[in-house]
């Protein structure tokens, strides 16, 4: 088996792990037996229980001075954004929609890696982030009465990752994988803490919706580890590619266990995104071999 075909199947187990991670959380606070920001604590503090325990068996400290460095302090507070409004479009915004919007994140990254970062971006790749966004005014469809709140929640939690994902280029190189999720998960923590300030009531949480808040932290373990383990593995411009696979996941997801049933739009809007996302990591990978 080569490494690219191993770095793929790591990927897509981690879009697996991701996808199910979101059904689950959708699952915990559309029953009304957990609060959004009660969930998001508990899920943080959860996996980020799981990380520290395999950062002490991997001998590294979970605390690092480079924590308060501009770079980590930057990447945090776009985690905040982004997972905090993530949550809330979890909540309140079908799964299909906010997936589908999620997935311009890569978009989002590639258009600051130039604008930000000063990487090389040639014109057929800015073409292909404005079809991207196009995609992304298909789903969100902003009219003179304005957008529905449900998706600028979506909107604002992909520009929290495509965010954190800039910033985590600047992290420090001796940082390990596990020391970022116990980071990322403390950052969960605290962005589920500053949703809960503003609900209306704080209520004990059900036995089956801690369930299912369990089974969000251990997939939502798997697929960071499982994506830690792709980028490791093959070459990138080859493995990125399978990110989209957590769309098709969600799709399914949503029409099985949620009975979503996406309008013609909302689908066309999701295969513009994908498909400029991928041609942007293919015309990548052209470009660095060349």
């Amino acid at each position: 088996m080569t490494d690219n075909l191993k770095g793929s199947l790591w990927m897509m187990l981690a879009m697996l792990g991701f996808g199910v991670e979101d059904a689950f959380f959708k699952a915990a606070t559309g029953s009304g037996g957990i609060t959004p920001g009660m969930g998001t604590v508990q899920f943080g503090l959860m996996a980020m229980a799981i990380y520290a325990i395999m950062a002490r068996q991997a001998g590294v400290p979970l605390w690092d001075p480079a924590y308060l460095r501009c770079g980590l302090l930057i990447r945090t507070g776009f985690e905040i954004l982004g997972r905090l409004f993530f949550a809330l479009s979890l909540a309140y915004t079908p799964l299909s929609t906010t997936s589908a919007i999620l997935q311009a994140a890569p978009l989002v990254v590639m258009a600051s890696a130039g604008l930000i970062l000063g990487e090389k971006i040639g014109p057929r790749r800015w073409a292909a982030m404005a079809v991207g966004f196009i995609g992304v005014l298909l789903i969100i469809r902003p009219s003179p009465a304005g957008i529905e709140a449900n998706a600028i929640f979506a909107l604002l939690g992909m520009i929290g990752f495509a965010g954190r994902d800039v910033a985590t280029r600047t992290a420090p190189a001796h940082i390990r994988p596990a020391q970022l999720g116990v980071l990322g998960f403390a950052v969960v923590t605290c962005a589920g803490l500053v949703i809960m300030a503003f609900e209306p009531a704080i209520t004990r949480p059900s036995l089956p919706a801690t369930a299912l808040i369990c089974g969000t932290a251990l997939s939502g373990v798997i697929g960071y580890s499982a994506l830690t383990a792709a980028m490791r593995t093959g070459e990138v411009s080859v493995v990125a590619p399978f990110r989209y696979s957590r769309l098709l996941v969600a799709l399914i997801l949503a029409y099985t266990v949620f009975g979503e049933r996406p309008d013609t739009l909302t689908l066309a809007g999701a295969a513009l995104i994908v498909g400029s996302g991928i041609y942007s990591l293919w015309r990548d990978g052209r470009a660095k071999k060349a």
